[in-house]
């Protein structure tokens, strides 16, 4: 005990909790101090901004345009039926020659399938009638083949 020395003393206390090294008063103290300070802004913090009605918003739900795709004429559809039954072929048998499925078939058929000019150009082939342009009904003449 007499080697003990009694002038040391250890004091541990807490580092600040982190409301306060938050505060504007904190900050700047650290920055006296010559303390390496980050800070950083967060957008729209504490705000519920996500939910907020912006100008493009508004305009959006003034918007009457209903927005759809094209879709195939009925003409176009009684034109490809015209020309497979002509052929003696079934929607199934159709769609097996151009190989796409029968609900291709059927949708082209009723007016339902948005156009995609590969898959007219397969169904003008395997019929021989012209579904595109203003000869609609036409016989379809293939172009020059290389012979």
């Amino acid at each position: 005990m007499a080697e003990s020395d009694w002038d040391t003393v250890t004091v541990l206390r807490k580092k600040g909790s982190a409301a306060q090294s938050k505060s504007k008063q904190a900050v700047t103290a650290a920055q006296r101090r010559g303390e390496e300070v980050e800070t950083t802004k967060k957008w729209s913090a504490g705000q519920n901004k996500q939910h907020l009605v912006t100008k493009n918003t508004a305009k959006l739900d003034r918007e009457t345009e209903e927005l759809h795709h094209d879709r195939v004429t009925l003409e176009v559809g009684k034109v490809i039926q015209k020309g497979r039954q002509d052929k003696g072929l079934t929607q199934k048998d159709l769609a097996t020659k151009i190989n796409e499925k029968q609900q291709i078939i059927a949708d082209y058929e009723c007016g339902k399938a948005i156009p995609n000019n590969q898959v007219m150009g397969k169904i003008e082939r395997a019929i021989g009638l012209k579904l595109r342009g203003k000869d609609i009904g036409l016989p379809f003449e293939a172009g020059p083949k290389n012979k």
